[in-house]
């Protein structure tokens, strides 16, 4: 249920301010990053929370700049400011698996990252300091918080817990999340994950990323589909990025199967990333590139129109090598809201949402006959589609923008009123 505002109360009532530390947020407006934290820092206004951004430059950014009214300030980690490549274009991570050299950087990124949040905490105006993923900036955000007795919350988002499992990164993993005031997870899985991390960790609260609730519009839906769907057989969608964990290789030989059963099904592939020309290229090889549409980076608000048009939207996300997994999948969830039927794999979070015959169904990861049989049957089954659709909807209310911030602001208010009293 989500809480009614008394605007006159948050009137009257000083605002209390947060510290924001990412190593992913849009660089300016319109950019292709991820913009759920970005969203999490507008909606918390709403709250009473006054959020500020601290997060690493990119080249072409602005060091300091306000976008939709949160205050933005962007810390130089290398020069010349080309040699920043740690962060952003898929995330830390990928990156650094991407290219070694990156592991080069990563001291002088955690060293300038740290004395930018000091310096920002030192100024005396933060109520409280919020990190997302646990390294480094959970790492970085407890060298801060600890000794000038700010209290500190940490976000785990899942590649944080999965990933980079050596000994040593480990280590500081668990010191992280123990010395932090209060833990935050978006799913079971993650859950799981931390707790293997950190088994006595006590303060772990599960806080799902929420969605905005825009919705298709019909018009703009109606002339994407004409656009993108054959004469026979489903428009089957998929939205993300192109990484190897989000198994978009099983869909195309999922396509290819399914070409026995529909001789005009579509794909349409919305996102980036450096998986897009090897998928292209097995498109062309199992000869499917005429009914597989590679969209590219699409702007977030048209999305739902796209997932309103299509059919069927097919998550097949795997384990990558690495440990890595889905840790909750927002696009699930919006596509759940725009009343699309969704057939995913059940590894990590997706599970968390997707209930199997009831908000959607479960396939076997790395399963392509699964994948298409499973749409052979959605098709062929006008009543379990409508029944999936209608619980999903139901689901989808509780995975909310207004959700993740009513929940983000009561603990939030619980750990700056706690720290109040010890002080």
């Amino acid at each position: 249920m989500n809480q009614k505002i008394d605007t006159k109360q948050l009137t009257d009532t000083p605002r209390k301010r947060v510290l924001c530390v990412t190593s992913n947020y849009p660089r300016w407006q319109g950019d292709s990053t991820t913009p759920f934290v970005h969203h999490l820092a507008q909606d918390l206004k709403e709250f009473g929370w006054e959020v500020d951004v601290l997060a690493p430059h990119a080249m072409g950014a602005a060091q300091q700049e306000v976008l939709d009214g949160i205050s933005i300030e962007r810390f130089r980690y290398l020069w010349p400011e080309r040699t920043q490549t740690v962060c952003y274009q898929g995330g830390a991570l990928m990156n650094l698996q991407n290219n070694r050299l990156n592991y080069l950087k990563l001291p002088a990124l955690v060293f300038f990252e740290w004395l930018a949040i000091f310096k920002l905490l030192m100024t005396g105006k933060y109520d409280l300091l919020h990190s997302h993923w646990i390294l480094p900036q959970g790492f970085t955000g407890i060298l801060a918080a600890i000794p000038l007795k700010i209290p500190h919350v940490i976000t785990v988002h899942g590649s944080d817990a999965f990933a980079l499992n050596g000994k040593c990164l480990t280590s500081f993993k668990q010191f992280s999340l123990v010395h932090a005031d209060a833990v935050t997870v978006n799913s079971t899985a993650t859950r799981q994950q931390v707790l293997s991390i950190a088994p006595k960790l006590s303060n772990l609260n599960l806080i799902p990323m929420g969605i905005s609730t825009t919705l298709p519009k019909p018009e703009r839906s109606a002339i994407l589909r004409s656009l993108y769907k054959g004469n026979d057989g489903p428009l089957l969608i998929f939205v993300g990025r192109l990484i190897e964990l989000k198994g978009v290789d099983d869909l195309l030989h999922a396509i290819s199967l399914l070409k026995n059963n529909f001789t005009d099904i579509r794909l349409l592939i919305l996102g980036e990333g450096p998986f897009r020309e090897e998928l292209e290229s097995l498109s062309r090889k199992l000869r499917i590139d005429k009914q597989v549409f590679f969209t590219g980076w699409v702007e977030p608000e048209e999305v739902v129109n796209y997932l309103s048009a299509a059919d069927i939207f097919i998550g097949p996300s795997k384990r990558s090598l690495d440990g890595s997994t889905e840790a909750q999948g927002l696009t699930f969830i919006e596509a759940m809201q725009a009343g699309t039927p969704v057939i995913a794999t059940d590894v990590g979070g997706i599970v968390d949402v997707i209930r199997h015959e009831q908000t959607g169904l479960l396939v076997k990861e790395g399963s392509p006959e699964q994948i298409a049989s499973t749409v052979v049957r959605l098709s062929s089954n006008k009543s379990l589609k409508e029944t999936i659709v209608h619980q999903a909807k139901l689901l989808t209310l509780q995975y909310t923008r207004n959700a993740t911030a009513t929940k983000f602001a009561k603990l939030f208010d619980e750990k700056t009123n706690r720290s109040l009293l010890v002080r």
